[in-house]
């Protein structure tokens, strides 16, 4: 009997339990990527004990893949080698983690998935407990199967309306960062749900569990409904019967209230996710790179917005627009559908899938002075290479126009 995270936890402990309580539970999968990888195997090494179950653990290539320096190349080769030693057979690398781990099929309703990467909050819009850990912790949850927690208070965020035409769940989620601050949801479970929620698809729901990452929660978490379902039969390999957890009769530590009906495009200004302005604020900056991707907004359907709105136009010919697919899938998709070729046309850079210029790695670094516009769901400073470079975030139809015109702009008249 109570929040989200509360009875997701009672389920797997086999007893009701309380936010305030410490729990040592089984975890379903363990995930960790080609940057974090190496530092569970050094974890693991020091405690000298073997993997107590290998078909939880989950290795994804995608931060900086293919690699893109001798220093990436000898971290992937550490984690092969160590995949090929221990027997570890679920290793993938064609596109971003937290998308390909919902594709396979691991992450389902009730589940309780932990990750080597902040943004393993994703998982909770699908009702699973998602949450990212330290290496170390990784690296002991190979050798015990299992993860203590505290189990967090909830903060509970009720939407509710419509919103207006070219307006989409980025900027509904950057409104509430600008909200609810970069530290407004520290160690808590951020439980959205309301009218608006429910009438979401999933691609548009994913981003506020993944952001919710950007306000400090320790999950995001989205009830399971009948469009969860239909989404992991028609998207996904999971399989099975499914319960809907939901709160019973919860009790949050506050209730947060927004009406969508009347929010206009947002914009994440230079240099944290709060500092959220309406996009008539800084209407007409000018930017020097377009990034479409990450794990926020690189899905089929945000392919498809700006394919949508660069449909036989050009971009701005001094602006870099790069796009970087989430997946192998939705890149095929993407490319069957003709979308690729709309993009490429229009004079996009489509990258192969992954973080891509996310973490500032590769694919689109930014030099001193440069200011980009993209669909991530950060902006600290340095984050796609220089520091004295900008970072703003919006959404991909925000993205889009930006693109076309080489400065922010609104994006509802190219959406008419």
């Amino acid at each position: 009997m109570g929040t989200l995270v509360e009875e997701i936890f009672s389920r797997r402990a086999g007893r009701e339990v309380h936010a305030g309580e410490i729990l040592l539970v089984d975890v379903d999968y363990i995930m960790s990527h080609d940057n974090t990888t190496p530092l569970a195997i050094k974890a693991f090494r020091e405690i000298g004990k073997p993997i107590y179950d290998k078909s939880k653990i989950v290795i994804h290539f995608d931060h900086a893949y293919p690699a893109p320096n001798l220093l990436a190349a000898e971290a992937q080769k550490k984690g092969i080698d160590f995949m090929k030693e221990q027997n570890i057979t679920q290793f993938y690398h064609q596109g971003v983690c937290h998308q390909v781990m919902i594709e396979e099929g691991y992450i389902t309703p009730g589940a309780i998935v932990i990750g080597a990467d902040s943004h393993s909050n994703t998982y909770g819009a699908l009702g699973a407990f998602g949450a990212g850990l330290g290496s170390t912790e990784i690296g002991v949850a190979w050798v015990t199967g299992k993860c203590w927690f505290k189990v967090p208070e909830t903060i509970r965020i009720e939407l509710s309306g419509v919103t207006q035409p070219g307006v989409f769940a980025k900027d509904v989620m950057i409104y509430i960062a600008g909200k609810m601050g970069m530290d407004g949801g520290t160690y808590r479970s951020i439980e959205f749900g309301g009218s608006y929620i429910d009438q979401l698809p999933m691609h548009e729901r994913i981003i506020f569990s993944n952001m919710s990452t950007e306000i400090g929660a320790k999950c995001g978490l989205i009830a399971a409904d009948q469009t969860t379902l239909d989404y992991l039969a028609t998207e996904t390999s999971a399989r099975g019967f499914y319960e809907q957890v939901r709160p019973v009769n919860p009790r949050y530590e506050r209730v947060v209230e927004i009406d969508v009906t009347d929010l206009a495009p947002h914009v994440s200004c230079h240099p944290d996710v709060d500092n959220a302005k309406p996009l008539s604020e800084v209407e007409g900056l000018s930017i020097d790179e377009v990034y479409i991707g990450t794990c926020t907004n690189s899905r089929y359907e945000d392919i498809e917005i700006v394919a949508g709105i660069l449909k036989g136009k050009k971009v701005n010919p001094h602006t870099r627009v790069i796009v970087t697919p989430v997946s192998a899938k939705v890149y095929k998709k993407a490319m069957q559908n003709g979308l690729i070729e709309i993009l490429m046309d229009a004079g996009c850079t489509v990258t192969g899938t992954g973080c891509g210029a996310c973490i500032g790695r590769h694919g689109g670094i930014l030099a001193p002075g440069e200011r980009a516009l993209t669909t991530m769901n950060r902006n600290f400073i340095g984050r796609m290479g220089s520091p004295l470079s900008e970072i703003y975030l919006a959404s991909p139809a925000s993205a889009a126009a930006a693109a076309l015109t080489g400065k922010i702009t609104d994006p509802r008249p190219y959406l008419a």
